[in-house]
């Protein structure tokens, strides 16, 4: 994937110090000088450039129930279509790679068991000194939509746990807390006035201060200090539930709205995705190198259709997804999702020897 811009090095010439030594002390002593300048400035292009290689031990952990397709959604981004899943903590990686400066490295991907009781692996994935290189992403089944909510809740309180238990300093928290309310309000969407945003970070420092809108009442009001990624997998199974189970475009706006809510709290992305479909799978990957490593974004929000939802961290508000309920006609915003969402009753198959009086 193209990071947005080109490296510009040359290796120095090896007739370097040609025209030296002829008894024209002037002109020498000037391509001495010229010589020593041309040093300094490829010994400081050699060491820009090794400092803005991609750096390593950025990590992605991911949570979820069991059979949500963690380890799946990993397997497509790595080109790998069978996985074996493991048990307790898994640990894959993404290759990254950043075709301009012609650098790669490898993103860490922590995947936990969807078994509370291996909770205490993240001590392995995510520590004090991690932390603030870590993207988290939470895996929502929408083949099972009415976990969706439960789910989301049980998995970021997970994470919300673990990370008091770091016992990150108070200040340090306070910086990495700040960090993202700026990226939050920094967001514009691609093709309005400036660039997509959050582009390289560098380029944001710039931007005019009077672009930065206050941010709403229901906003990051559960702070990580991280990045959060809320991706929905087995959007495929949206027809499914449709045609078996009699869900309507309103059940999937009021599923929506709920997951946007939470969204909100913790300035999370939102991407409903589709293995079997590879639907918004690339999408996955770009805005982790775009969260991590700073890569350039420039793919807008897409609410529209319904099983390929993409909402960047920074895009949504509150007024916007009341444009979802616009559409009620049996539904309200605040009924609880449990009574609305509800499992389907499983069809029994009666035995048909017991139907006829057989044995």
């Amino acid at each position: 994937m193209a990071a947005g811009r080109a490296a510009s090095y040359s290796s120095p010439s090896s007739s370097f110090n040609a025209g030296y030594g002829n008894g024209h002390s002037g002109a020498a002593a000037s391509e001495d000088e010229d010589g020593q300048n041309l040093w300094s400035s490829i010994l400081s292009e050699v060491s820009t450039r090794s400092r803005s290689k991609l750096p390593s031990g950025k990590n992605v952990l991911l949570l979820g129930e069991d059979g949500a397709g963690k380890t799946s959604l990993i397997g497509k981004l790595q080109g790998i279509e069978e996985y074996k899943k493991g048990r307790g903590m898994e640990y894959l990686y993404i290759n990254v790679h950043d075709e301009d400066r012609d650098d790669q490295t490898r993103c860490n991907v922590w995947i936990l068991d969807g078994d509370l009781y291996h909770k205490g692996l993240l001590k392995f994935a995510m520590d004090a000194s991690s932390v603030k290189d870590t993207l988290v992403m939470l895996i929502v089944d929408m083949s099972r939509p009415w976990l969706a909510l439960d789910s989301l809740q049980k998995w970021a309180s997970v994470i919300r746990e673990h990370m008091d238990k770091l016992k990150i300093p108070p200040e340090e928290m306070k910086e990495m807390e700040e960090r993202i309310v700026r990226s939050y309000q920094e967001y514009v969407e691609p093709g309005e006035e400036f660039p997509a945003s959050p582009q390289r970070r560098n380029m944001q420092d710039d931007r005019d201060e009077s672009v930065i809108l206050p941010l709403g009442e229901d906003t990051l009001t559960r702070n990580l200090g991280i990045p959060v990624v809320v991706v929905c997998t087995k959007c495929d199974a949206i027809s499914i539930l449709e045609k078996e189970h009699d869900y309507t475009d309103e059940h999937f706006d009021f599923i929506q709205s709920h997951i946007r809510k939470f969204c909100l709290q913790y300035g999370a992305a939102l991407i409903y995705t589709s293995i079997k479909e590879n639907k918004n799978i690339d999408i996955v990957y770009k805005y982790i190198v775009q969260q991590l490593y700073g890569f350039p974004f420039n793919m807008p929000a897409v609410v529209v259709e319904k099983d390929a939802v993409f909402i960047p961290a920074g895009w949504d508000n509150d007024k916007k997804i009341g444009i979802l309920h616009e559409n009620f006609q049996t539904l309200k915003p605040d009924d609880t999702f449990e009574d609305i969402i509800t499992k389907p009753p499983v069809r029994k198959v009666i035995n048909a020897a017991l139907i006829f009086g057989f044995a």
